[in-house]
């Protein structure tokens, strides 16, 4: 089935919760719908944005004069289960969370460390989303697409990705060359739990810990710092955590003794990036209706009936503050969509 709708009010679909409005919005539900669209006329004649909850996107413009282009393909299907692991393959428009918590429920360990993340699977996938020392590549087997130009199927497998942090081959060279239709994961029966990253640990029960109280942590973490749904719009974390040499870190910490990080490799450290937004003053400060969260510096919110603009104004202070007290760029985690 498809579905056309024309000048659409889409304050609804994207988490930011500004008033903006698409000349078209479609959506599909089968993966022969989107290989017929493609061959449309209108995708044919007009640009268009693959989207999937709007979780990571920032449209800077009220109204975005293309087609938003979205998947309702939300299958699950059991591929292979053995005595340790299980491959389960996963519709793109399956929301992400309701996944994890299915995966949890059943006992499949591997996903529990990204509970609570907003989106779905397929942009999952595209994204490399991560939180406390997981990202989703390390239980992606492969990546179900279709080609834009051709309308051919493909299958990406893991290494084919070239995942890294926050990034893909998707977002890079072939950045929209292909639609992500479906994502299969690998779950471990005997789960190897990730509890060293920030204050995970300290946030579980002592004793025997399993996946449920990972994600129950991870879930009650979150909701202590990012707003909820109906409280605030918002994109979650706004910046990526900057990743600098070694040797920069160095020099900043005889300044700033206190500033953390986490070792990516041997030449390169990872600064948390609320650290310095925070550290620059910028908690709860407003630019028209965006403002910082006072909880987590992160993350900027739809405060006040914000627009585009506001948002985008407020980003790009935040990012010239930060680089002139530090010398460290952050840059957007959040897709803006002219």
């Amino acid at each position: 089935m498809i579905r056309i709708e024309e000048n659409y009010f889409i304050q609804a679909l994207h988490t930011f919760r500004m008033p903006v409005y698409a000349r078209w919005f479609v959506e599909y539900d089968t993966v022969e719908d989107l290989v017929s669209l493609l061959q449309s006329d209108l995708l044919r004649t007009h640009s268009f944005l693959p989207m999937g909850g709007g979780s990571n996107l920032l449209f800077v413009h009220e109204y975005y004069d293309s087609v938003l282009l979205h998947s309702a393909i939300r299958s699950v299907e059991l591929l292979n289960e053995t005595d340790s692991e299980v491959l389960v393959k996963v519709g793109a428009g399956v929301v992400w969370d309701d996944f994890v918590a299915d995966c949890v429920a059943k006992g499949w360990g591997g996903a529990e460390n990204l509970s609570y993340i907003p989106g779905e699977v397929g942009a999952s996938a595209v994204q490399n989303i991560g939180a406390y020392g997981v990202e989703v590549k390390d239980i992606i087997v492969e990546v179900e697409t279709i080609e834009v130009a051709t309308g051919t199927p493909r299958i990406f497998q893991n290494a084919e990705c070239e995942y890294g942090y926050r990034s893909s081959i998707f977002k890079h060279e072939l950045k929209g060359k292909y639609i992500v239709t479906a994502v299969t994961y690998r779950l471990q029966k005997q789960p190897h739990l990730h509890l060293d990253y920030g204050n995970l640990r300290s946030s579980l029960p002592e004793g025997n810990i399993t996946i449920a109280d990972v994600r129950r942590a991870v879930i009650a973490i979150r909701r202590a710092k990012l707003p909820e749904p109906d409280e605030y719009g918002s994109a979650g974390s706004f910046f990526m955590n900057p990743v600098i040499p070694v040797e920069q870190y160095e020099k900043l910490k005889a300044s700033y003794p206190d500033m953390p990080h986490y070792v990516v490799d041997q030449g390169h450290v990872k600064v948390p990036a609320g650290w310095l937004i925070d550290r620059c003053g910028w908690k709860g400060k407003e630019e028209g209706g965006a403002a910082v969260y006072e909880k987590q510096c992160l993350v900027l919110i739809n405060k006040k009936n914000a627009r585009p603009s506001d948002v985008v104004r407020l980003a790009e202070k935040i990012k010239q503050s930060v680089h002139d007290t530090y010398g460290i760029t952050i840059n957007p985690e959040v897709n803006y969509i002219e």
